[in-house]
């Protein structure tokens, strides 16, 4: 995510050549202005930052690092709204969450995202479909709660009142955490919007109301953030899309301008591309230098220790197998976009944003593999080594490939399986220093 106003930031700071230069300093802040202002930062919010960072990189003493670390600071200092963070639990279950905002803010699939996010951290969540102003917007959800094995409350007829009202009956029945009811949008604001809103919102009495701003949109989002406020009263806002660069300001100007905080971004379109949003760790993104905060959380949401050294230790055993391979994948999907991740990385944030990003799911190679040990029988599947000619060939017929491309796959698992066994030792980390050294030094050759 934001990789212009990254790569602007790096050169607004690389203005700054000499110590006590003032002349260099006037050019990196109306470099960092051009930037922020092409970002749809709003030019109030501008002014103000380029004023602030000015005094206090003058107070300490013009150079690059105090320069750097006076736009952090006042970057983390817009975004840091007093409020609640994160996802808050009622006192007393459920939880109830109105999601609100315009058609195409991505609503819906924020909606699923949330509650897959709540669904890692083992809570019972029931989606309410209250969007029955979109055509298809039921059904979309009903094919993504099913995809995600999420439970889904909706009514063929009816209204959105009575269907909130219905669902939070089942939900205090069925004992749910979390009820997120996905409430209808518009393509611009009204009054028959907000009308029903504020019905939905006297039956329920949410605990949180959640607007979702596109990212994309710049200050049209900012602009519908504050109307929804004024109205109905946000508790936070999501901002979906966050992995676009077109207006990646819009951060700042709902943060000043709302008064709102900033609770989750949405980066990536797969499910599990939803982010707790923390102030000095997006900035840190903003900067370039990554955050493997989030990344450690991330991953130690998904995989436990447990996992961890079970798989190790068969790795160890050389034990492991095409079952083991599967789940590893399946865990690995959880975890949402490569690129994402990639981008929390110190120092390949920029790599990041110049990758298209790996669909691990769908793509052809793991396509053809999921039909290669589909074709296995189980006893082949917990032990490779059983695999000889005859089985390949059935193996090949049953996945519809050639033996060519089972040798081919079967071989590369094998190669894997044999050097993560031998980077597991004691010696791992050094053994692969020492390879990684060898391969450098013959590239050079």
């Amino acid at each position: 995510m934001f990789e212009v106003l990254t790569d602007s930031f790096r050169t607004a700071v690389n203005k700054i050549r000499f110590s006590d230069d003032e002349k260099s300093l006037k050019n990196a802040l109306e470099n960092l202005k051009k930037a922020l202002l092409k970002a749809d930062v709003h030019h109030k919010i501008v002014r103000d930052l380029l004023k602030q960072v000015e005094i206090e990189t003058k107070a300490k003493g013009i150079g690059q690092v105090n320069f750097l670390r006076a736009l952090k600071t006042n970057l983390t200092q817009i975004l840091t709204v007093p409020g609640r963070q994160g996802f808050v639990y009622a006192s007393k279950p459920p939880t109830k969450v109105l999601m609100v905002g315009l058609q195409g803010s991505g609503k819906t699939t924020t909606t699923v995202k949330l509650a897959n996010y709540l669904k890692l951290k083992q809570k019972k969540v029931l989606v309410v479909a209250c969007d029955l102003q979109r055509l298809a917007a039921v059904e979309q959800l009903r094919q993504l709660c099913s995809a995600n094995e999420i439970d889904l409350y909706f009514e063929e007829n009816g209204n959105p009142l009575t269907i909130a009202k219905n669902a939070l009956k089942k939900a205090n029945e069925g004992l749910y955490d979390v009820v997120l009811v996905d409430t209808a949008g518009r393509l611009a604001i009204d009054a028959e919007l907000m009308d029903q809103l504020e019905a939905i919102k006297k039956e329920t009495l949410p605990d949180e109301i959640f607007y979702v701003a596109d990212s994309m949109t710049g200050q049209d989002a900012v602009r519908s953030a504050v109307s929804f406020h004024e109205k109905i009263t946000l508790s936070g806002v999501i901002l979906s899309k966050f992995d676009g660069d077109g207006k990646g300001g819009v951060a700042l100007g709902i943060a000043e301008q709302t008064g709102v905080p900033l609770r989750f971004v949405g980066v990536g379109e797969k499910v599990a591309d939803l982010e707790h949003f923390i102030p000095d760790r997006i900035v840190n993104r903003l900067m370039g230098e990554g955050d493997l905060e989030t990344l450690a959380e991330k991953t130690g949401s998904i995989i436990n220790e447990q996992q961890a050294k079970a798989i190790t230790k068969k790795i160890k055993k050389g034990e492991f197998n095409f079952n083991d391979f599967l789940e590893q994948m399946e865990q690995m999907k959880k975890l949402g976009s490569m690129k994402s991740l990639i981008g929390m990385i110190p120092g390949l944030s920029s790599v990041a944003g110049k990758l298209q990003d790996v669909d691990m799911e769908n793509s052809v190679e793991m396509k053809r593999i999921k039909a290669m040990i589909g074709s296995m029988t189980k006893k082949e599947r917990e032990d490779p080594e059983l695999l000889n000619n005859s089985r390949k060939r059935r193996i090949a017929e049953g996945s519809g490939l050639s033996q060519v491309e089972v040798n081919r796959f079967l071989k590369q698992f094998a190669n894997a399986a044999k050097m993560a066994k031998k980077f597991s030792g004691k010696k791992g980390m050094q053994d692969l220093q020492n390879m990684l050294s060898q391969n450098k030094h013959a590239h050079l050759r």
